[in-house]
């Protein structure tokens, strides 16, 4: 049964995303929707690992909320350092501490870094991050930190978690 609802929901993304619905598009849209199924099944037969999610649904969601809201002040940042005829860069590597208890919590917050507009998580490593910014201001360091927290606060608790006893 979960299979065919990943095929339903594939297709159904297909179908959103492509807009079109002539008979060949909808059989070739359909057929690449069971064959990534069937792939994503044979890999997962091999790899035998699985990946438990400890995020609370309630708190991601108000964290993507706060984050697309950030993504857009960042995008207004980095416009006005392109469009500025001096264009007032200032590069920058530095270290960002990461707080997260599970590696999906990692993951998450290394990929908000690189989405928000003039950084990038450039290195992860168990504890920290490398974080590249094209226009560094000193308050970088503390809005990262915000995040960090604002991640971790979306973490559930889970005995079994990267770094525990």
């Amino acid at each position: 049964m979960r299979t065919v609802g990943t095929v339903v929901v594939l297709f159904g993304l297909w179908l959103l995303m492509s807009g079109i619905y002539n008979p060949l598009l909808l059989g070739l849209g359909l057929a690449s929707s069971i064959v990534a199924v069937y792939v994503g099944k044979r890999m997962d037969a091999q790899d035998d690992s699985t990946l438990e999610l400890h995020l609370s649904p309630a708190q991601l969601l108000r964290y993507l909320g706060w984050l697309f809201v950030e993504i857009a002040r960042a995008n207004w940042a980095v416009s006005k350092v392109i469009l500025s005829r001096k264009m007032p860069i200032r590069q920058h590597l530095f270290t960002v501490p990461s707080s997260q208890s599970t590696d999906v919590g990692q993951v998450v917050f290394a990929n908000s870094i690189t989405l928000t507009p003039g950084t990038i998580t450039v290195e992860t490593e168990e504890d920290h991050f490398i974080v590249h910014a094209l226009a560094y201001s000193n308050d970088d360091p503390a809005a990262l930190a915000d995040m960090d927290a604002r991640v971790s606060k979306s973490e559930t608790q889970n005995p079994n978690v990267r770094g525990a006893a």
